[in-house]
């Protein structure tokens, strides 16, 4: 293992257990008003299982007997969204009373109800956040792109991406999601990446591959790759199973369908890291274009917009940012990119990005709504 992975661990571990260990020894405060300290011992086996439960069952898959790690995964999806509002929460506690102490603002037992409001506040988030991630709606945009495309003066389009399925996405989310796209009759299915959620085997128990063989788009259902396909290092094995369902995956490559409009796929920036090398430049790729005809570009992360601008795309669409997922995560989105939700005109570019379907790790939206995009397209024929 290279000293760089290894020091990466070791700040990971560090920051991790002291998070976790500030937190566990907030909640042990509050409880030794009714447990015995002599039960200190099973209180603290009890948290740090819990604590480490996510992470016992990622990296326990291949070991672990029966579905124990897909049940530790979930525990520890919850922890990790309790975790981050916990950690908030007992900092603005923990501010509140050091200034309490010096300046004595606060009434006597007013503290004695901070205990009870920071578990029911938590516990608040987590079921609202947990009911959010499970209920997605159908966000739609009309757009006009200044092309012909044929004897085609209109296209629906339905997007969706960041769909995350595996243990916690299941088959049944999947099932729902189909059910959706097709009750919008859509012309064209984009799946934008982050299809699965790094480790396939999932997919392929659930046969989530027979529900996507269930989409019915009249000119099909294409895909690009996203950062979680290359993290979970099946790659090529995820293209197989997705074409196999009736998903064409889009690698630095482009179709022209009914001779009217491009459909363009980029391969994820993330590929580079995992021996490929770096994607196309947008240009070299579309050389061979008709540039008189609409293209329609999918690319995982909302990145590169200005290349997408000169190299001729009319409409890009991306997902990736998942608006954050548990706020105030969106103040850090919206300084990475420059546009990490919804729709941006950008000359002759438009860019429209998803929040996305599902959700990465803790199965919690705040702040935000897991979405399907319906677009529809009306081309006017005045710019080639």
């Amino acid at each position: 293992m290279k000293s760089s992975y290894l020091f990466a661990i070791l700040i990971f571990a560090l920051v991790y257990g002291s998070l976790n260990f500030y937190i566990g020894w907030h909640l042990w405060g509050i409880l030794q008003a009714w447990v015995p300290l002599s039960l200190s011992w099973v209180y603290w086996t009890i948290f740090w299982l819990v604590a480490l439960s996510y992470i016992i069952g990622r990296v326990g898959t291949a070991i672990l007997p029966g579905r124990l790690s897909t049940h530790l995964t979930v525990l520890g999806s919850y922890w990790l969204a309790g975790m981050y509002y916990l950690v908030i929460i007992l900092l603005l506690v923990d501010l509140i009373g050091f200034l309490d102490h010096r300046f004595g603002f606060l009434p006597e037992p007013l503290t004695n109800l901070v205990a009870m409001g920071v578990t029911l506040l938590t516990l608040g988030i987590l079921v609202y956040g947990s009911w959010n991630a499970h209920h997605p709606r159908i966000t739609g945009y009309s757009l006009e792109i200044p092309k012909k495309a044929g004897d085609l003066n209109e296209l629906r389009i339905v997007a969706v991406s960041d769909v995350h399925l595996g243990p916690i996405v299941h088959n049944g989310r999947l099932r729902q999601m189909v059910d959706m796209v097709n009750s919008l009759e859509p012309d064209l299915v984009l799946l934008v990446g982050d299809i699965i959620d790094e480790n396939i085997k999932p997919f392929l128990e659930q046969k989530m591959p027979e529900t996507l063989r269930l989409l019915s788009p009249k000119y099909g259902a294409y895909a690009v790759l996203g950062n979680h396909e290359y993290m979970g290092g099946h790659v090529d094995e995820t293209i197989r199973h997705l074409e196999e369902a009736g998903v064409k995956v889009l690698r630095d490559a482009w179709v022209l369908m009914a001779d009217s409009f491009y459909v363009v796929g980029r391969d994820e920036v993330m590929s580079r890291y995992t021996g490929r090398s770096p994607r196309m430049p947008l240009s070299q790729m579309l050389a061979g274009c008709d540039h008189t005809k609409p293209i329609i570009m999918m690319d995982h992360q909302p990145i590169d917009l200005n290349e997408a601008d000169r190299s001729g795309v009319d409409l890009q669409v991306s997902g990736h940012t998942h608006l954050g997922q548990l706020f105030p995560n969106q103040l850090v989105t919206d300084r990475l990119f420059e546009n990490d939700y919804g729709y941006l005109k950008k000359e002759n570019l438009q860019v429209i990005v998803s929040s996305g379907y599902g959700t990465w790790g803790p199965p919690i939206r705040i702040g935000n709504t897991p979405e399907i995009v319906y677009i529809k397209v009306k081309f006017t024929g005045s710019r080639g």
